[in-house]
């Protein structure tokens, strides 16, 4: 066994001895090791932060320790083992893509989302927009929390979901508070669902979302909230959840459950996850402007 130990060790470093050897004779191919390195290990970086955010950590985790156990049984000699790992691993690479099949298409989606909107100087408008219709969901959350109406709304950021903006009804039409309390009073047509706000306007309104297993959501928590954890699941839109029964305001992103949220700390993740991330705003944060909205809103709706 331990012969068969060193017997590995000598033949990997014979390899890169002589590999080391090949790149004094050519200078070139160290820039092109260089260059690969480098990609590699970003590639490596960037993978295993979108993992930490997901499901994909803990399991990660269990695929690691197989391929250490691979590697062992192959080093100490251990055939019986070996064979049985070197058989099943083909399947286990097809059970996985089956698996985390959302969280690849997402990965994929967001690598091919394009913010042309940069090279053409449009930031400004759509970011001064964005937090005025920020500010004015977050008006209409606190009235529906304040009366304990269900309500369920969703930003779409970069990765479209056409799909179900379509089986809801179209509605097309700016973002005001009062439209969306409308939306969600109850007994009117369209107050069951979600409301989508997709380009700075409510896009539509009643959409079906595809829902969270149950075991990714306390058993408390309603519909609602499996739908829009299901929603961040599927893409990166961010939900915003109003609990009939509690009047409690919920946040869902990436997969992810925030629950009791205050207006400040709503308003926070809101500005930095939709804001910040997207036009890369460093005064994200403007509370005197908040405020000034609101009394206006307020004013509006007491008149």
């Amino acid at each position: 066994m331990f012969e068969s130990l060193t017997l590995n060790m000598n033949g990997i470093w014979n390899s890169i001895s002589s590999y080391m050897v090949e790149l004094s004779h050519n200078p070139f191919k160290l820039l092109t090791l260089i260059l690969d390195l480098i990609i590699v290990f970003y590639l490596i970086y960037k993978f295993i932060v979108y993992a930490k955010r997901s499901r994909a950590w803990q399991l990660l985790k269990g695929i690691v320790l197989v391929l250490i156990v691979v590697a062992l049984s192959e080093i100490l000699n251990l055939k019986i083992l070996n064979v049985i790992l070197t058989i099943f691993m083909p399947y286990g690479v097809i059970a996985l893509i089956v698996i985390f099949q959302p969280e690849l298409r997402r990965m994929l989606e967001q690598l091919g989302t394009n913010k042309i909107t940069r090279i053409f100087g449009l930031d400004k408008d759509i970011e001064a927009k964005t937090k005025e219709n920020i500010y004015k969901v977050i008006i209409a959350v606190q009235e529906l929390a304040k009366t304990k109406t269900g309500g369920l709304i969703v930003f779409e950021r970069d990765i479209q979901i056409a799909d179900v903006i379509e089986n809801g009804v179209q509605i097309d039409a700016e973002v005001s508070p009062q439209l969306i309390v409308n939306l969600f009073t109850p007994n009117t047509p369209l107050h069951d669902g979600a409301v989508i706000i997709s380009k700075n306007k409510i896009a539509a309104a009643a959409c079906i979302l595809p829902l969270a297993n149950d075991k990714d959501i306390a058993k408390e928590l309603g519909t609602r909230h499996r739908a829009g954890l299901g929603i961040s699941k599927e893409s990166d839109a961010i939900a915003i959840i109003i609990s009939e029964e509690t009047g409690k305001i919920s946040i869902a992103k990436d997969g992810t459950l925030i629950a009791d949220l205050k207006e400040e700390t709503l308003r926070n993740i809101l500005i930095k996850n939709i804001v910040t991330k997207r036009f890369g705003d460093t005064n994200a944060k403007k509370p005197k402007r908040n405020n000034k909205l609101k009394t206006k809103e307020n004013q509006k709706t007491n008149s």
